[in-house]
């Protein structure tokens, strides 16, 4: 195998965070909407919590293509 192809290989599988990191943002987001429409009195109190889950989740995400980028230009 060559070397451009491992790298192109690589960088392709360390994209998968990235449909992790959609999964995980639909997930926060979704379930955050389920109980605010079950209970709307205490949906500003979990507002920080969709806010901390969106950032990590959006975090790992940026984390995967960051390696991606660093396999095909590092």
């Amino acid at each position: 195998m060559d070397a451009q192809a491992a790298k192109f290989i690589g960088a392709g599988l360390a994209c998968f965070a990235l449909i992790g990191a959609g999964i995980g943002i639909g997930n926060i987001f979704g379930n955050y909407l389920s109980g605010a429409l079950r209970n709307p009195s205490a949906a500003p109190g979990q507002f920080t919590n969709l806010l901390i889950g969106f950032a990590l989740a959006e975090a790992t995400g940026l984390f995967g293509l960051l390696v991606a980028l660093l396999i095909l230009f590092g």
